[in-house]
């Protein structure tokens, strides 16, 4: 991610975590309303089986505070370590097994119809214990999976057409790959 204010130099959100993937989507909406679909998911994230696993496995924070989206918020496992509105969000955390942080960004769509919606995640997973959950969470497909779902997910409500069946997520980085 370029950033003017820096000179038009790459930005490092990573928060010193190595890269494991990143997703992207096309989204038939302008950034306002995709910043305004994802405030939206984040205000919903707190309470029930989020913070139950946010307990289990020693994350913190562990449940949701403060206006959605805004820097220093929390959602259950994570906090919101640098907001942009209309532009990008990173959250942080950290639990028994990782550190780890996940960077939202919007960018225009090429040609200038709609806006790329970007997820990139960044994860140390230290010791042994660390290597069998990166397996499990990583390794097994299952972030993938849940990434791609959250992505077309926030598209479709952005587009205003929630729960129409959805073609497969635009684009996908790996550092596996």
């Amino acid at each position: 991610m370029r950033d003017a204010g820096n000179g038009g130099r790459p930005r490092d959100l990573s928060y010193g975590l190595p890269f494991v993937d990143e997703y992207h989507v096309a989204v038939a909406a302008d950034a306002a309303e995709v910043w305004r679909t994802l405030t939206g998911w984040a205000g919903q994230q707190g309470g029930g089986p989020r913070e139950a696993y946010a307990r289990l496995v020693g994350a913190r924070p562990t449940a949701a505070s403060g206006p959605a989206l805004e820097t220093g918020s929390t959602l259950p496992g994570m906090r919101v370590v640098e907001s942009v509105p209309g532009c990008r969000a990173v959250l942080a955390g950290r639990h028994l097994y990782s550190r780890y942080a996940l960077e939202l960004g919007l960018e225009p769509a090429p040609g200038g119809s709609g806006t790329v919606l970007r997820a990139a995640t960044y994860a140390a997973f230290p010791g042994p214990l660390g290597f069998v959950y990166r397996q499990l969470v990583i390794g097994s497909g299952v972030h993938g999976k849940l990434m791609r779902r959250l992505l077309a997910h926030l598209r479709d409500r952005a587009e205003g057409s929630p729960g129409v069946p959805v073609p497969p997520v635009s684009g996908h980085v790996s550092k596996d790959r």
